[in-house]
């Protein structure tokens, strides 16, 4: 499965969960540590563990697991690193407070397919 499409996945398990304001940046040409971002944003710190969780959880269906996770206790900002892309899940406030869109701002946005 190419890159891109697991991002897509990541994508659509967040969605699952009802996240909010789902976007998949294309970084590839900016850094070298990932080609894509997910991000999205939950309403409660419960909830942003339940989308890292279902996106988590999905993509292990797919034999894809997590290099590293962070955040997952707290529950305000989870990042789930899968090498090629990471997944930032947000409560809304902290979303807009670090403005990865706005910080990545020259990346490609990929229309989310689902």
């Amino acid at each position: 499965m190419e890159i891109q499409e697991l991002a897509q996945k990541a994508a659509f398990f967040a969605s699952e969960k009802k996240a909010k304001n789902i976007l998949i940046l294309d970084v590839a040409e900016l850094t070298s540590f990932a080609d894509y971002f997910v991000i999205c944003e939950a309403q409660s710190e419960r909830q942003v563990q339940a989308v890292a969780q279902s996106v988590i959880s999905g993509l292990k269906t797919l034999d894809k697991a997590p290099l590293g996770i962070e955040g997952l206790e707290q529950g305000n900002w989870v990042l789930v690193d899968y090498g090629d892309f990471v997944v930032h899940v947000f409560m809304s406030d902290l979303r807009h407070y670090y403005n990865l869109e706005g910080f990545w701002h020259q990346a490609k946005i990929i229309p989310c397919d689902f």
